[in-house]
């Protein structure tokens, strides 16, 4: 399989509180970045043949530099990133199409992934390759664990209880088609509009093609927040027990 990578990580994690202009991708856990878990997922996933990734303009160089010292040979694209997230997913989509109008091959699916969620397991990011080119789309999710209820009419009131069964927390890598992907945020694109995830603009502009569920465990946390930080600790040294 021929699948890129995208993977975002301008974030500026205001969540975080970190100020200074420091990013949670570059957070250290296990004696390591954040991102680098991240990338050398994607690098050990073999159905991946390249990665490209959009970061906030002063660590562009701070990557390449990273991938290379690291071996991260699939990294071919590090560029800078835009004002959303989609915007920065945008980015990397033009860069994969002008290579594609340069003579390049076009990917049979591309993967949208968060530089904040570094435990994806490249067994995972293969499995919703896989996914994507067989269904068109594929997205990462698992069971929430708490009741959700809804807001109510009334300010500080809850509104329903929602049926837990029937309910899926979604996360990333989102797998697509390539062209699907594309086409969906070259219209979002055209009409402005903003979605909280790739999924949401395929779900709008492709509605005929269903999107299929990958579930996962909990080990595929983002890092948001500071309480985040112990949490991804854990599971950074439980993962590490069973390789």
């Amino acid at each position: 399989m021929n699948a890129t990578a995208i993977i975002a990580a301008s974030g500026v994690g205001k969540r975080m509180n970190l100020g200074g202009g420091r990013s949670k991708q570059m957070l250290e856990i296990g004696g390591f970045p954040v991102i680098h878990h991240t990338i050398k997922a994607f690098q050990e996933a073999a159905s991946i043949k390249a990665i490209c990734i959009a970061t906030k303009a002063e660590h562009v160089e701070t990557l390449r530099t990273m991938a290379r010292e690291a071996g991260f040979t699939k990294v071919t694209t590090v560029i800078e990133g835009g004002e959303q997230r989609q915007d920065s997913v945008g980015n990397c989509i033009r860069s994969i199409r002008d290579e594609a109008a340069a003579g390049k091959e076009l990917p049979e699916a591309i993967l949208v992934h968060d530089g904040a969620r570094p435990f994806i397991q490249s067994d995972e990011i293969d499995a919703i390759a896989a996914l994507s080119l067989e269904y068109g789309a594929s997205v990462p999710a698992n069971r929430p664990k708490d009741t959700i209820k809804c807001i109510g009419t009334t300010p500080g009131f809850f509104g329903e209880t929602l049926d837990r069964a029937t309910l899926l927390q979604v996360q990333t890598p989102q797998g697509f088609k390539a062209d699907i992907l594309i086409k969906a945020h070259e219209q979002a694109a055209k009409e402005g509009r903003y979605a909280t995830d790739d999924a949401a603009l395929v779900e709008r502009y492709f509605p005929a093609n269903p999107i299929r569920i990958y579930e996962t465990g909990y080990h595929n946390i983002k890092i948001t927040t500071p309480e985040d930080l112990p949490m991804a600790e854990a599971i950074y040294s439980s993962l590490s027990k069973k390789r």
